[in-house]
Order: structure tokens, then C-alpha cells, then sequence
């Protein structure tokens, strides 16, 4: 199987797999967006906190360390989403807040995973609106640079990823 072949192929799963509110808003050469979309069984004030304590919900498999428990999000302005390595004593920023608006919105920019290396930039808003039964939660995540075999032929992996971080914190926050 080519490189190319994989990664369809790993694509494909992932979407098959993706919450139904996840989606490839936009994908090129150059760089993609995705999106996810749904709503939390709980006032924003719950998942703002949630929001705030990555290492409750993140994925460890998504992470350098293999524990999401070394994830940490300072909520203020130039804040790190960052994440310790002990094994080697190191420590990686993923993301730095650029916007909070505390229960409402959470933007974050920098380049996620294996982004990092490569010549991209990223942002990563989280927006929460009170709605009947809860709160209606958007995460977008829009990258755009210099993405080896371009952003179209990751877009849907990425969604997938991102879409399975969502529902990871919908299910922290509604306890499931």
C-alpha cells in the first residue's frame, strides 16, 4: 500500500468514526478547517471548566507523553496549553491563548501534534452558548501553511481526531 493509499485509508476510518457533529468545513493545497458541533446536557459555566482542565479530557493518545494528565491550560491572555514530558524533563506549548471571554469563548493559536514541525499556523476556538438543555458547543480548528501532501489529504483526519476530543469533554462534563 502507497503512503497516499494509508492515508485515505486511515481517513476514511476516522470520519466513519467522527462524532456526527464533526465536519471538513474547507480543505485545499494549503490548509483545511474543521469543525465540530454539539450540544453539552449542562450550563457553560461547567464546560468553561471543563475546558480548563485539558488533562480531564484530552485524548492521551493524542499527546507526546501518552498521559493526558501532563496537560495544562492557563486561561489568561499569552496562556499555554501546554503539556510536561517527564520521562525526558522536557515540556511542549501546543497552543497559546489569544481570546478568552470566560464561558463563552476560547481561542487558542499554534499548531497541534505533528503541525508543529511543519511550517503552519493554527487556530483553535472553542465557543459555548446557553441553550435550552445546556449549551451548544463549536470547536474549530483551522490550519494553513506548508503541509506536505497538502491540507485536503489530512483534513479528515484531523476532523476525526478533533470531533473525538469534543465528545471526550461532552462526555466528562455529562459524566458519561
Amino acid at each position: 500500500m502507497t503512503a497516499r493509499a494509508g492515508v485515505v485509508a486511515i481517513a476514511a476510518l476516522l470520519a466513519a468514526t467522527a462524532p456526527a457533529g464533526a465536519e471538513v468545513v474547507s480543505a485545499d493545497a494549503s490548509g483545511f478547517a474543521v469543525r465540530a458541533e454539539l450540544t453539552i446536557a449542562a450550563p457553560p459555566e461547567a464546560v468553561y471548566a471543563a475546558l480548563l482542565a485539558p488533562g480531564r479530557w484530552w485524548d492521551p493518545a493524542h499527546s507526546w507523553s501518552g498521559d493526558a494528565a501532563n496537560m495544562r491550560l492557563e486561561p489568561a491572555i499569552g496562556g499555554c496549553f501546554c503539556e510536561k514530558l517527564p520521562k525526558t524533563g522536557g515540556e511542549s506549548a501546543h497552543m497559546r491563548v489569544v481570546a478568552i471571554d470566560p464561558n463563552h469563548m476560547i481561542r487558542l493559536d499554534g499548531a497541534l501534534g505533528p503541525f508543529q514541525a511543519m511550517g503552519v499556523a493554527g487556530t483553535l476556538s472553542w465557543e459555548l452558548k446557553p441553550v435550552a438543555g445546556g449549551t451548544e458547543f463549536r470547536q474549530t480548528y483551522a490550519v494553513g501553511g506548508h503541509i506536505p501532501g497538502g491540507g485536503a489529504a489530512l483534513a479528515p483526519v484531523v476532523d476525526g481526531v478533533m470531533g473525538g476530543q469534543a465528545a471526550r469533554l461532552k462526555a466528562l462534563v455529562e459524566k458519561r
